[in-house]
């Protein structure tokens, strides 16, 4: 476990899966107290008992980060967990993980289609967000998710790379806003990961797999522990002087 991390508090929204299921998994073997946010109930209270079995601590709540009318009612909730569960009111970190995939071309993606993105990718991050700064300790740590995406451009991803961009500068804005208070915040852009993202493509198409293999680096494509330990270790003690900055974590992918 790692000392700074032990005694903790974090939020991961998005953790019924891949890199935020990672992420809750990471923290929690570090000390962390998790609390698990996402749609799937069923799933975060599974993956919350697998934690807690392995001797860590989690809480699910059920969470959809693109009603924003919801966020009120939930920080009641999340406080409420948060007392029962561990005898504190206050949160250390906040994980920015939820979000939806899209792949279509330019020409064909329909204002639902971008709405419906907008509506978790960065109306969901800055309201929620919003919403915690009461909970979260002066001190504390946000990391937001973006995309290699946002740094280089693959067709049919336009929509999804332009709100992964409004993350990147939302970033910016919150660590400068925030610093007063000694929350840094940073924002993680990870390669293609070997998840169910975008159906999960990247995982089980052995063709795209091996595409992306071979424009990376490292020589593979990610998989959601790398980036479940890249978050952590930004949360750790050792980076407080950190803040306002994008982390690629993608194998080198495009270098």
């Amino acid at each position: 476990m790692s000392q700074e991390l032990q005694g903790k508090a974090a939020i991961v929204t998005g953790a019924s899966k891949g890199i935020g299921a990672a992420t809750a998994e990471e923290l929690a073997q570090q000390g962390v107290a998790v609390v698990l946010a996402a749609r799937s109930e069923g799933v975060i209270k599974e993956i919350a008992a697998k934690i807690e079995a392995a001797g860590g601590k989690a809480v699910a709540l059920q969470l959809d980060t693109a009603d924003i009318s919801s966020f009120p009612a939930f920080v009641e909730t999340l406080t409420a967990a948060l007392k029962e569960s561990w005898g504190r009111e206050s949160l250390d970190y906040l994980v920015n993980n939820a979000g939806t995939g899209l792949h279509k071309p330019f020409a064909e993606t329909t204002e639902a289609d971008f709405d419906a993105l907008m509506n978790v990718h960065v109306k969901g991050v800055y309201f929620l967000t919003q919403a915690l700064l009461p909970l979260i300790e002066d001190g504390g740590r946000i990391v937001n998710i973006s995309s290699g995406l946002a740094r280089f451009s693959l067709p049919g991803a336009s929509a999804y790379g332009t709100m992964k961009g409004a993350v990147e500068a939302m970033t910016r804005y919150m660590a400068r806003e925030l610093g007063p208070r000694g929350i840094a915040v940073n924002v993680v852009a990870p390669g293609a990961i070997e998840t169910d993202f975008n159906g999960g493509r990247v995982r089980d198409d052995a063709e795209m797999n091996k595409m992306v293999a071979s424009m990376t680096a490292m020589g593979r494509a990610g998989l959601p522990d790398d980036i479940g330990g890249a978050i952590s270790s930004l949360l750790a003690g050792e980076n407080g002087w950190m803040t306002g900055q994008r982390i690629e974590v993608s194998g080198g992918m495009f270098l």
